[in-house]
């Protein structure tokens, strides 16, 4: 279980910019859970991604994962047992490397390198294996830069490096929205296949709406840093964009939009 407790986080403190984004925020998570998470922009959604992750720190609060206290860790601490997939498809490549190499610093994540080689011969099967899965054709062009693919073919590879080591969590910041509508629906069917056959703890910051239905088991809608509607299982069953989009309006006439 993944637990946030009582989270406070402040940006630009003590100046004539200083807002306070999450004020004693507390959200738990099930294991093997997988969360959709909307909301509007600078509703908290990607900095609460980012407080997991550790990329930014809390003012005050706990981050708890199977009752051990993670809060001190630090972000490649946490990436041990943590993936992520960006918006920016060239966030989770290296643009200046090929498909082998980017692959080969995946499946090395964590490990000491040393003096060896930086491409295991005995491994490139398996990436190939692995890229084959795609059906994007990538397995065949193991000595291409990366840099010279397109968005939603380093989007997929993204994916699959994430996931590549074992991780308990996988953290996905809007994944999607870069993407042409074709690509971005097989992103999402490779999503859903990899965190089911992995059993992976999910977390999926997106603006889809469609998306916030389909997938997932509990569906979150975040506002000003607090958590304004909560549904899981059955209860997700039930819900449609129309209902996500009446509690949108809802919380702009209340803000006198």
């Amino acid at each position: 279980m993944l637990e946030l407790k009582h989270i406070d986080k402040y940006y630009n403190p003590g100046t004539v910019n200083e807002m306070c984004l999450f004020k004693d925020f507390n959200l738990s998570i099930d294991e093997h859970e997988f969360v959709s998470v909307v909301g509007s922009n600078g509703s908290g959604k990607t900095s609460m991604l980012n407080l997991i992750c550790g990329s930014i720190r809390m003012d005050r609060g706990r981050i708890i994962i199977d009752g051990k206290d993670i809060s001190k860790e630090k972000e490649f601490q946490r990436a041990k047992y943590m993936g992520r997939v960006y918006q920016n498809p060239a966030m989770g490549t290296c643009p200046s490397m090929t498909i082998k190499e980017n692959m080969s610093l995946a499946d090395n994540k964590g490990k000491m390198y040393g003096l060896r080689a930086g491409t295991s011969k005995k491994r490139v099967d398996f990436y190939r294996e692995s890229l084959s899965q795609l059906g994007l054709g990538l397995e065949d062009k193991m000595d291409v830069k990366v840099g010279s693919l397109s968005g939603g073919q380093r989007q997929a590879m993204a994916l699959v490096m994430s996931t590549m080591t074992p991780i308990d969590f996988l953290i996905l910041d809007e994944h999607t929205a870069a993407l042409d509508p074709k690509t971005a629906e097989l992103i999402m069917e490779l999503t859903d296949k990899v965190v089911k056959e992995k059993k992976l703890t999910t977390i999926m910051v997106t603006h889809n709406l469609r998306y916030a239905v389909e997938y997932g088991d509990r569906l979150l809608m975040m506002h000003q840093g607090k958590i304004v509607m909560d549904h899981k299982g059955a209860d997700k069953d039930t819900i449609d964009t129309d209902d996500i989009l009446k509690k949108f309006n809802e919380i702009s006439i209340e803000c006198g939009n």
